[in-house]
């Protein structure tokens, strides 16, 4: 009934949150990359309204004061990070081989 309530009363207010239904599925919240990439699913299941909406917020959703209210500018493409400024490009080491990039478990174009 928690995650329900949140369905039909909280979603409407959040910029960039989308419900999809599927029958016989367990809530969950899939985070994407701009590239509708999936990063990370949370279960909802046992979670209430208000966890869920302090989760959303947390994450950096934006939420309206009403459905139809005006997104501002700053938080078109929320909850959206800046891409990354890519690093120079790496020069191999004397032994030939070239220094890891980054950590696959960061997400920074949430």
């Amino acid at each position: 009934p928690q995650v329900k309530a949140f369905v039909t009363l909280d979603i409407p207010l959040y910029h960039n949150l989308e419900m999809k239904h599927l029958p016989g599925a367990d809530p969950e919240l899939v985070l994407l990359s701009h590239r509708y990439e999936e990063l990370e699913r949370i279960p909802l299941s046992d979670m209430t309204r208000e966890e869920i909406n302090q989760l959303v917020q947390e994450l950096g959703f934006y939420r309206k004061e009403t459905p139809d209210a005006p997104v501002p500018e700053e938080f078109q493409f929320a909850p959206a990070r800046p891409l990354p400024t890519l690093p120079p490009p790496q020069t191999p080491t004397a032994d030939g081989k070239t220094p890891p990039k980054h950590n696959k478990g960061e997400h920074p174009d949430l």
